[in-house]
């Protein structure tokens, strides 16, 4: 036992003696713990020992990990100091004189700001929004959480509130993603399909609506949804859980007779005022992202099976498969914020019937951000897939303006014989993007984008898109 103490104490002599030569290199601020570190050696080197004569193998593998933790750690901190966020110039601005916290000492890193919109469907609208990052426990493989909520009013008498989370327990053994959203809201309706009309019926020229006459469909919302994954190898996760979606008074205040909501519904045997569409979710993730609000790198894909059940409360019954894969590329090891971004999603009805608000289409992913240049639901169909690049590389030298482009496809399929991958509908635009949090990456996210039809749109929201 004495000797392997000496053995390990000499070891300890020999790292210090190359720290020692190294030290001339080090700035004046770092030699001071430098001495620090040397004046305490012989101590840890004497708890060393004396850990090892009691248990061998697990103190070299705790002290192992505490060193790759911390060196870890050390190397974010750099990182993270050279860039600049809406909190720097707070205190620049506030506190000139104040000296900067360590980014280790940061907070949860909540971001909050104002909620301000207006568009001939909403009206002008007034609220708040925040986002929140954490990572839970020390174990450095642990994904960031991250959670966000809304509330806003808007002259037209729109109340609209939501929280979502996406939160891995340490060490990732657990994922537990859910939100929930009670509103009285309008949505804006353009039909079914993809934009390729019908002249077979009256009924299916305005249910297909090539004009892209825009309608808008009030109703009081409330959706509930929670999954649970487990992760049953390095990255891979199985999950369940449950989905509840009921609109209730839902009507068209400017339109009468003939509407893609009352012919759909019709057909497929809902009700005009009310509906449920309550399910059982089953998925399969993998991820292996670096962020979960602006990935560098990494890839994320999630394939789940939604089953409606009449049993449980929902209207009618339907089978649906729905995926979503995306994957990140960093072009620069030195700068690692110039990134090609790719997103695919695709919800697919393999039987039953899901009624017409809910059916997949434009911003109606999870994060409602797919389909930028188009307002929500503007393409729908009961199969529906989503394509998207987006380029974002960062302005300024210390990361606090960042810019991206993007380009996006979308194809829906409808009940009047055009097939999904048949028609393809482009959305295109760039956007400007300030640097609220560097600690969670969290950006607000400026975006103006074009799609066809005339339509086009300014775009603002936290975080990135996908």
């Amino acid at each position: 036992m004495i000797y392997c103490y000496c053995n390990r104490y000499y070891k300890l002599i020999e790292i210090l003696n190359i720290i020692i030569l190294k030290a001339h290199h080090i700035p004046t601020h770092r030699k001071f713990f430098l001495l620090l570190k040397i004046v305490l050696l012989p101590l840890f080197a004497g708890i060393h020992g004396y850990a090892y004569s009691q248990v061998v193998t697990p103190a070299d593998s705790l002290k192992r990990d505490s060193l790759r933790n911390d060196s870890i750690r050390v190397q974010q901190a750099k990182a993270l100091s050279k860039q600049f966020d809406v909190g720097d110039l707070f205190n620049d601005i506030f506190h000139p004189n104040k000296k900067p916290d360590p980014i280790t000492k940061k907070s949860s890193g909540i971001t909050i700001i104002p909620n301000v919109a207006s568009n001939p469907s909403i009206g002008s609208q007034i609220g708040i929004k925040a986002v929140a990052g954490r990572k839970f426990g020390n174990d450095p493989n642990t994904l960031l959480s991250v959670a966000a909520t809304s509330a806003s009013i808007t002259t037209k008498g729109i109340i609209y509130f939501y929280i979502n989370h996406n939160v891995y327990t340490s060490g990732n053994k657990w994922n537990l993603q859910g939100n929930l959203v009670v509103a009285k809201t309008v949505t804006p309706d353009f039909g079914l399909g993809i934009g390729r009309g019908s002249d077979a019926s009256d009924a299916e020229h305005v249910l297909t609506n090539p004009e892209r006459k825009g309608r808008a469909l009030h109703s009081v919302y409330f959706n509930f949804r929670e999954k649970v994954y487990k992760e049953v190898e390095k990255n891979l996760f199985v999950g369940a859980g449950l989905s509840f979606d009921v609109r209730k008074n839902i009507e068209d205040t400017k339109s009468t007779g003939l509407t893609p909501y009352n012919i759909y519904s019709d057909e497929h045997g809902f009700s005009r005022n009310s509906y449920s569409s309550n399910g059982f979710l089953f998925n399969v993730q993998y991820t292996t992202r670096d962020n979960q609000n602006r990935a560098y790198k990494g890839i994320y894909a999630d394939a789940g099976i939604r089953i409606n059940q009449t049993w449980i409360g929902s209207s009618k019954s339907a089978v649906q498969f729905i995926t979503d894969f995306r994957k990140y590329f960093s072009l620069s090891e030195d700068h690692p914020e110039h990134v090609i971004a790719f997103w695919n999603w695709g919800s697919y009805l393999i039987s039953g019937n899901v009624p017409y608000l809910e059916l997949p289409g434009t911003a109606k992913d999870g994060s409602f951000r797919s389909g930028r240049g188009y307002t929500t639901g503007y393409f729908k169909g009961t199969k529906y897939d989503y394509s998207e690049v987006e380029y974002r590389f960062p302005i300024l030298r210390n990361k606090f303006l960042s810019g991206v482009t993007f380009f996006n496809l979308q194809t829906a399929n409808d009940e009047s014989g055009t097939k999904l991958f048949q028609v393809w509908q482009p959305g295109y635009g760039a956007g400007l993007r300030v640097l609220f949090n560097k600690a969670t990456r969290t950006n607000l996210c400026l975006d103006y984008a074009f799609g066809k039809y005339g339509a086009k749109g300014f775009f603002l929201g936290l975080n990135e898109a996908f």
